[in-house]
């Protein structure tokens, strides 16, 4: 039965009433008889695991849409280096986004956590998220954070054509994203429309080409491509020979061939370049949310993601997404981000609401 650590500098009334706040998140504790003594002993001596056990009181809890091993290696690296216990509750983008948005003040987060910027820009809108400390932000460019301060990149993704290389030649493949509408296209590639990775980047499309283009472009898909339930998934039917080639981000091919391959090993990808659409980069944003009770805590753990020691895990771990930080290298394996000539965008202003009613017109959703 787990009991929380004793403030042996509180009396032992403070300390009662720290038990009965415990009962209210659930925390199994010592009667109060048998808690009294115990209490009254602890306060004669301070002993090393009391003193760890207290560092965790300042603890954070992460609202995590990222994915959960690139997020565990950070909140690992920083507990590490700081002492500051991190705790991840971790969902999707949508999920957690809407979540955020619900709760209000009363969330119980202290950070959120995306693989995309829509739902960042969702959760700021509602005027949720603090301003990040300066020395944070001067750690990611401008082009990977909104002009608000209130959240910033901490990592990014490309769009690319992932395409099946035994039934396309270079000469074959879509020069933009917008061919993939034409007739012959028909029956011929395939997305994941329901996730966030997608709608993220029809989110770009709909900044850089309007609402009438972008609604015509998604009629199309609905009668040229075939749904799949995930990137992955997208990527595994080009590999066997299902469609020619799937609307997905960089690392699934690059997380698979470092792996057995056997997902990818007959697909190559294509990088449309450009700044055309199919060249987005999408962002994935930190925040620290405005009703956090350990703020602190909670900006040191964005500067620290978004600093050396967290760019670092991008470049040597296995997540394949691109660093973002000033001066930071990615992976080696990666094509460089300014060689993807992505168009010029502001993660803070697409949006998902218009998305997603957009895409549920063309029956997508």
């Amino acid at each position: 039965m787990l009991t929380q650590p004793v403030n042996y500098g509180q009396n032992v009334e403070q300390a009662l009433q720290q038990r009965k706040s415990s009962v209210l998140k659930g925390v199994s504790v010592l009667s109060p008889s048998r808690f009294i003594s115990a209490a009254l002993a602890l306060a004669m001596i301070a002993t090393p695991a009391i003193a760890k056990a207290q560092s965790t009181d300042n603890g954070i809890l992460v609202y995590n849409a990222q994915h959960e091993s690139l997020t565990q290696a950070w909140a690992d690296g920083f507990t590490k280096e700081t002492g500051i216990k991190v705790t991840l509750r971790n969902g999707s983008d949508t999920e957690l986004g809407n979540q955020l948005v619900q709760e209000g003040a009363a969330s119980p987060a202290d950070v959120f956590l995306t693989e995309n910027s829509p739902a960042m820009g969702l959760v700021d809108g509602a005027g949720l998220l603090a301003p990040l400390n300066a020395d944070t932000l001067q750690q990611v460019p401008e082009a990977f954070r909104p002009s608000d301060g209130k959240w910033t990149g901490i990592a990014a993704r490309s769009t690319v054509f992932a395409y099946n290389k035994t039934k396309l030649k270079p000469a074959d493949l879509p020069k933009s994203l917008l061919d993939l509408a034409a007739p012959q296209w028909q029956g011929r590639w395939g997305a994941s429309p329901s996730g966030a990775d997608f709608q993220a980047i029809v989110s770009a499309l709909l900044e850089l080409k309007g609402t009438q283009a972008t609604s015509d472009w998604l009629k199309a898909m609905k009668q040229n491509a075939l749904a799949y339930k995930g990137n992955g998934v997208a990527m595994k039917a080009v590999n066997a020979g299902e469609v020619d080639g799937a609307i997905i981000y960089h690392y699934y091919f690059f997380g698979d061939q470092a792996k057995t391959g056997e997902n990818s090993a007959n697909v190559d990808l294509h990088y449309f370049r450009n700044e055309d659409p199919g060249a987005f980069v999408s962002t994935s944003g930190g925040g620290v949310l405005a009703s956090s009770k350990h703020a602190a805590e909670a900006q040191a753990f964005i500067r620290w993601i978004t600093g050396k020691a967290g760019q670092e895990i991008l470049k040597t771990g296995n997540s394949f997404e691109y660093a973002v930080g000033t001066g930071a290298d990615s992976n080696p394996k990666l094509v460089p981000l300014v060689d993807l000539h992505a168009p010029k965008l502001d993660p803070s202003k697409l949006n998902s609401k218009k998305v997603s009613d957009l895409m549920t017109d063309a029956g997508l959703l």
